[in-house]
């Protein structure tokens, strides 16, 4: 373990930033989600879900592959997955390589209620992120958060 004494201390800039960092990292979650409910009746997270299984190869993934994905437990993907199967948005299958593994598959339903519920999430992305970063170079902004959290 790191000996508090022995580390540099932040700068200001770099608090700044990491207390900016964490504000946006709660703000967004939750502002986009609102959008989403209101307006569509879904979550983000069940969003982000038939977004990444919509983008998969024959659009299905491991749910473990799915979780590491969406940024949630194996458990807590469980319990979103079984929302959209309730919805029959997505349907879970064993895994053919694995038995001990289950697939995710987003169904033709699950299809179409992505489709309606994109432009919602684009609208509410654009409003909370892009209308307020004008001027400001977004993709230089990519790389930085990239090295955060490589993809």
């Amino acid at each position: 373990m790191a000996d508090a004494t022995t580390i540099k201390p932040l700068n200001l800039d770099e608090e700044a930033f990491l207390r900016a960092l964490g504000r946006v990292m709660a703000y967004l979650p939750r502002v986009v989600d609102a959008d989403m409910v209101a307006e569509q009746d879904i979550t983000g997270i069940e969003y982000t879900v038939l977004m990444h299984l919509s983008e998969a190869s024959h659009n299905q993934l491991r749910m473990s592959d799915l979780a590491n994905a969406c940024g949630l437990s194996l458990s807590g993907m469980t319990r979103v997955v079984k929302r959209l199967e309730e919805q029959s948005l997505v349907l879970r299958e064993k895994c053919p390589d694995d038995g001990r593994a289950w697939l995710a598959v987003l169904t033709s339903a699950g299809w179409t209620r992505l489709k309606q519920a994109w432009p919602t999430n684009l609208a509410s992305v654009r409003r909370h992120i892009f209308s307020r970063l004008e001027g400001c170079d977004v993709a230089a902004a990519a790389r930085v958060l990239e090295r955060i959290a490589p993809v």
